[in-house]
């Protein structure tokens, strides 16, 4: 749909009374794909019976052409019972040479007429090709990605960095978008400062700072590429520009608030950290932002159970990771994230005969605080218990079907309401 581009263009060339710039202009957009093709080959094609011929082709293929026309035999003339060969003149030679310059004009026209009819399948679904804050439809997002799959396969190095420029107009806001172009661009040799300028595009000027995915994978390529001080960066300029909204909200008088988003870059930051400057650098940050201000309850239980899962994991420290556990369960009894973490890091310790008994009792304490202790919804507490249950079956001893009869009865079993009671009263 750019033909309203190369029309202006032509008519400004037009107005200076350049034929040689036109000419130039025609050559290029008859290679284009668009709208519009055939009025431009018609205008290219007259004007280039008028044009000296070393405008028509590059100089090797004029030469290969201008010999091929040589090579072949002259006509004859019938003279009598004798054929007499005519020598070709210079201006016989021009016109077969331009004989075959149209052939071969012939085919870009084919060429450019098959790629259009392809695309157009896609160009016509596109319904807005401009910027808007307003979400597209479901069937624009599906067309753009089959699209660019299309492109991709079809195409060169420049018109796939085209097509996503054109996608990326429209589908700003959208992540996926900047990530694919983002791997795209990587795949390709030597492109390392492009996939830099995506990435800094997009994390920059479009995707929303609650939305922290792509700033984290721009870290992570930042690190990839020898630059961890620009990859610490990032996460930091990522957690400011979250204070300054939480501030906003203060200042607003709106309930406090983290920008969603926030607990992963944390982590994300901290795992950075770990793999530059070892365990202790990873816990560093854990403590850092637990002692701000800034986080609110839920994400310093989650940054908590993060901090006792590298104790586990990474130190391979269970009583460490568990003492983490331990010491803050009167903290966090709002956090779903912390209990969740603190009863998935009891069931998967390894069970043995001798640990048997042991393991089950520190399970079955976690159990009691989320039921009796923690400030969870209803529903919550039971997935959990639900969790515990199958533990009992998959694991559990023995005498453990008692406790799972129990746990099933006080979880799921019938209530007598009051209002069940009414009705049985009234029968």
């Amino acid at each position: 749909m750019s033909h309203p581009f190369w029309d202006k263009y032509v008519e400004f060339e037009e107005r200076l009374e350049c034929e040689d710039k036109i000419f130039a202009i025609l050559e290029r957009v008859v290679h284009i794909p668009m709208h519009q093709y055939a009025r431009y080959f018609d205008r290219f094609r007259t004007l280039a019976q008028t044009r000296p011929l070393t405008e028509l082709l590059p100089e090797d293929t004029l030469a290969q052409f201008r010999q091929e026309v040589l090579a072949d035999p002259p006509p004859a003339v019938q003279a009598g019972q004798q054929q007499i060969k005519m020598e070709r003149g210079e201006l016989e030679v021009e016109r077969e040479v331009r004989s075959r310059i149209d052939n071969f004009h012939l085919e870009i026209f084919s060429r450019t007429q098959t790629e259009t009819t392809k695309r157009w399948t896609y160009e016509s679904e596109i319904k807005r090709p401009y910027f808007h804050v307003t979400e597209l439809d479901e069937p624009q997002l599906v067309n753009w990605r089959k699209y660019l799959d299309f492109e991709e396969v079809e195409s060169g190095f420049e018109r796939v960095s085209f097509l996503y420029e054109r996608c990326l107009v429209t589908c700003a806001f959208y992540d996926e978008f900047w990530y694919r172009f983002a791997r795209w661009m990587y795949a390709q040799e030597g492109k390392e400062e492009e996939v830099r300028n995506i990435y800094q595009r997009a994390s920059m000027i479009f995707v929303p700072i609650g939305r922290p995915g792509i700033r984290i994978q721009y870290a992570t390529f930042e690190e990839s590429q020898g630059r961890p001080d620009m990859a610490r960066a990032v996460y930091e300029s990522v957690l400011e520009c979250s204070k300054s909204i939480v501030l906003w909200y203060r200042c607003a008088g709106t309930k406090f608030c983290i920008v969603p988003g926030n607990i992963e870059t944390i982590v994300a930051w901290a795992n950075f950290e770990r793999r530059q400057g070892g365990l202790e650098a990873a816990i560093a940050i854990y403590r850092s932002q637990l002692e701000s201000d800034k986080c609110d309850i839920y994400t310093k239980g989650a940054l908590t159970a993060e901090w006792a899962r590298l104790l586990w994991k990474v130190k391979g420290s269970v009583e460490e990771a568990r003492q983490v556990y331990q010491k803050n369960t009167n903290w966090y009894l709002d956090s779903r994230y912390f209990w969740i973490n603190y009863l998935n890091f009891e069931m998967e310790q390894p069970t043995s005969a001798e640990a048997e008994q042991a393991n089950h009792e520190r399970i079955r304490q976690v159990v009691d605080d989320i039921r009796k202790k923690s400030h969870l919804p209803p529903l919550t507490i039971r997935d959990l218990c639900h969790h515990y249950m199958v533990y009992l079956m998959e694991r559990g001893s023995k005498d453990t079907a008692k406790d799972f009869l129990l746990m099933d009865k006080e979880i799921n079993g019938y209530v007598l309401t009051a209002s069940r009671r009414r009705r049985l009263s009234n029968c």
